[in-house]
């Protein structure tokens, strides 16, 4: 394989992973602003979609500037996911704490998605 193989090899698997976190990040979007405006509930299932995604394809990225993302994204769900299961039962015994709760939680993670698509969008890696 020429110097020039690799080149358009390498190009051509950093536009396929831009378009898959552009794809994983607008899901995530979609998530999160329903999660933030109650009239509007997408469910959780686009982000189990794009959680599938991003641990799928990210081995594709090691050793990539995109492979910060796939993590950024991969750890966004994982921690909002076990703040909304730490504050269920707020829900139970006071609904306004609960809701409080959440609203911040889904404040926090309407923020880690647009500041990784910002990021992705200028092509810079995401902090570990």
């Amino acid at each position: 394989m020429s110097d020039t193989d690799a080149v358009v090899l390498d190009a051509e698997r950093e536009a396929s992973l831009r378009s898959v976190s552009q794809i994983s990040y607008l899901l995530h979007a979609v998530v999160a602003v329903g999660a933030v405006i109650p009239s509007f509930q997408p469910g959780v299932a686009l982000l189990v979609v794009a959680f599938i995604i991003d641990m799928v394809k990210r081995g594709d990225a090691a050793g990539s500037w995109q492979e910060s993302h796939f993590a950024w994204r991969i750890r966004s769900v994982v921690w909002a996911g076990l703040l909304y299961l730490v504050t269920a039962p707020l829900w139970v015994l006071l609904i306004v704490p609960g809701w409080i709760a959440w609203f911040g939680i889904s404040l926090w993670f309407l923020y880690r998605v647009v500041r990784g698509w910002s990021a992705l969008n200028d092509r810079r890696p995401m902090p570990r």
